[in-house]
């Protein structure tokens, strides 16, 4: 079972990854603080038991990835915002800072290409190796 499903399934609920983020962004520090802030695309891997749910999306549709931000602290409940100590301590359900208690990430983006159970996605702020927990479409 993996961390994120041990500790899900400690509260009584179950989190199972449906895929994972394949990115040219390694490492936290790389990462722009917002995809619109000049994040690269990159492609969402698909489990084949969950690919058949991807019928229905095609390119160009916008859609919301929600991730497990694996790298994040659920220890911090105050945060400066954008890590700028002049902003008043906030606390982070007042924000968009991946540490959080339950570090879920919402990500909206636009499928640029499909191959397969992969999906070319941007711009996307999420590092290499995050968990795909979900996706979602965008209504408008």
């Amino acid at each position: 079972m993996s961390t994120v499903a041990m500790e899900a399934a400690s509260v009584g609920a179950h989190l199972r990854p449906i895929g994972v983020i394949r990115s040219a962004l390694k490492v936290r520090g790389e990462a722009p603080r917002q995809g619109s802030e000049g994040a690269p695309d990159a492609w969402v891997e698909v489990h084949p038991w969950a690919a058949e749910a991807l019928r229905g999306i095609v390119a160009g549709d916008e859609i919301i990835l929600i991730t497990w931000l694996h790298e994040a602290r659920r220890d911090v409940l105050q945060v400066h915002p954008r890590s700028d100590t002049s902003n008043p301590l906030t606390g982070v359900f007042a924000t968009r800072s991946p540490d959080r208690p339950n570090p879920l990430g919402l990500h909206p983006v636009f499928v640029r290409a499909i191959e397969g159970d992969r999906l070319r996605v941007g711009p996307l702020e999420a590092i290499d190796g995050t968990p795909v927990v979900d996706i979602k479409p965008v209504l408008k």
